[in-house]
């Protein structure tokens, strides 16, 4: 096969084989593919969720009186990686007739007030139908 020498600096001439330097050009391109894929995403903006500025509406309760409710629950809420997570989880929660949810990235938890009892497993069901999880639930006298 074809072999190309470089000087190594010391007089000798290790030499690659032109299956070696195509190697390298695939590695090189690759890397630069990466970059630009990356610097793309740094420019317009991204998120597990979604582009920059598709930000998930959240929808909210028509009965924000908090004497209405009750109860009162606090859940961890596990896979979250950004608001747009926190405004689903939230969302679906919220569509559940008497409960009211608050859910922050932030903290990774759920407020959850309602106007009957809460049923944790209830709860998890919701949670897990948005694709997160539930860790530790707290229910609040």
């Amino acid at each position: 096969s074809a072999k190309i020498g470089i000087d190594d600096g010391n007089g000798q001439r290790p030499e690659m084989n032109v299956f070696s330097i195509l190697i390298l050009l695939v590695l090189v391109a690759g890397i630069i593919m990466a970059f630009s894929v990356s610097a793309r995403r740094m420019k317009k903006g991204s998120s597990c969720c979604g582009e920059k500025g598709e930000k998930v509406p959240r929808n909210g309760v028509s009965d924000r009186n908090k004497a209405h409710y009750p109860y009162r629950a606090e859940a961890v809420i596990t896979q979250m990686t950004c608001d747009n997570c926190a405004a689903r989880v939230e969302n679906a929660l919220n569509r559940e007739d008497g409960i009211w949810a608050t859910v922050r990235i932030g903290t990774g938890k759920a407020v959850i007030r309602a106007k009957k009892p809460i049923e944790q497993e209830k709860i998890r069901h919701i949670i897990a139908q948005t694709g997160y999880g539930m860790g530790a639930f707290t229910v609040e006298p």
